[in-house]
């Protein structure tokens, strides 16, 4: 159970938001006890509104609430950051964030990917896809990619863009196997185009 100070706030802990895929930061409110205790209940993200002097679940009137993947208490154990699946716009004024933002990464999703690609590697299962690609050795894996990889390029030819798209996350998903049997990770990669950039 948390132990959640609520009194350096006069019973409030502010409370960030940030989304479960992409990590973007999508708002800041204020939780009391109550607050949390129905958050924790319903799944739903629920604050205590200062202007209304009332609880409020964030989307109760629009139908955009927040689904709770994850909570976590800062090291002062005074505020919060949870991270949620926003179902719909976040902000009253319809984008992304309350900053005005609009999303357009999923980064988040790659990482977790890379997280179960790493554990099937690390911990083989033997009705695990994953696992037995990493038992066939790194000349398998490599071959896969180089399947996917024309597959992508035959449905580009095409105007399927429903085959496209799925061969795309076939080789995306083979490739990141590729780069764990390597020994690296998508950020090696994403460092190289960095410093290309400058």
């Amino acid at each position: 159970m948390m132990q959640i100070d609520f009194n350096k706030g006069e019973g409030l802990v502010p409370v960030i938001v940030q989304d479960f895929d992409t990590r973007e930061v999508l708002m800041l409110g204020y939780m009391n006890e109550e607050a949390f205790q129905t958050t924790t209940e319903t799944n739903k993200v629920t604050f205590f509104s200062r202007s209304k002097n009332r609880l409020w679940t964030k989307g109760e009137e629009s139908g955009n609430f927040l689904e709770v993947k994850h909570i976590e208490l800062d090291c002062d154990q005074d505020s919060l950051l949870i991270q949620a699946i926003p179902v719909g716009p976040t902000c009253h004024n319809g984008t992304t964030t309350c900053w005005g933002e609009r999303s357009n990464t999923s980064f988040g999703v790659l990482r977790d990917l890379e997280i179960t690609i790493k554990d099937r590697k690390d911990n083989p299962d033997e009705n695990s896809y994953v696992s037995s690609l990493f038992k066939s050795g790194i000349n398998k894996v490599a071959q896969k990619v180089g399947e996917e990889a024309v597959e992508v390029v035959i449905e580009a030819k095409d105007n399927d863009e429903h085959l496209f798209l799925n061969e795309s996350a076939d080789l995306l998903f083979h490739y990141l196997i590729l780069l764990q049997a390597k020994g690296y990770r998508l950020e090696d990669v994403l460092e190289v185009l960095k410093e290309r950039r400058k």
